[in-house]
């Protein structure tokens, strides 16, 4: 049977001061409401620990188990979904609104790199000065980046003007994640 694991420390043994516990042994039988002396007995006879598994119930649950075993197998289970995690960044591409066609499509094969190891990419259009008076511009150069990266990015958010810069984000398709 699974112990739920409701916080990282749990009492064991001696540290249990409460009277009375609801036992549980180590196949998952229920031993029934006893002392704890007794509970402390029953499991220093199986070389066990006596686990306080359920704190706030009444009479508090204690579970019969291997603790060293138990924290071994807690902190494996861990280590196992943090190595199968994988950290998603968000990298920016910043543009002005009067960009070469050169130097857009640079910015495309920068944010396509982006994508393919999996990042979302932030794309940003910088208004100065008389610029803020056509905005459209911005919007009109955000979704020709946003078509010319269609193969490898699906849009995430919609382009979105926030102060004097207009912004979208693009995620990588699932079929071209190398991750």
């Amino acid at each position: 049977m699974e112990v739920p694991h409701i916080s990282k420390e749990l009492l064991i043994n001696e540290e249990i001061k409460d009277r009375e516990v609801r036992v549980i042994d180590a196949d998952g039988n229920q031993l029934g409401i006893m002392p704890t002396r007794e509970a402390l007995k029953i499991s220093a006879e199986k070389n066990l620990d006596l686990v306080k598994i359920a704190p706030k119930a009444t009479p508090p649950v204690c579970r019969i188990m291997d603790y060293g075993k138990y924290r071994f197998e807690l902190a494996k289970k861990e280590k196992e979904a943090r190595k199968n995690q994988k950290v998603v960044d968000v990298k920016e591409i910043r543009m002005s609104l009067n960009i070469d066609t050169h130097d857009l499509q640079t910015k495309v094969n920068h944010a396509h790199q982006f994508l393919k190891s999996g990042n979302k990419v932030k794309v940003t259009v910088r208004f100065r000065g008389r610029e803020m008076a056509h905005t459209e511009l911005g919007g009109n150069l955000l979704a020709r980046f946003a078509e010319a990266c269609a193969d490898y990015a699906s849009l995430e958010k919609q382009p979105k003007l926030e102060g004097r810069s207009m912004s979208l984000f693009l995620a990588p398709k699932p079929a071209n994640n190398k991750a």
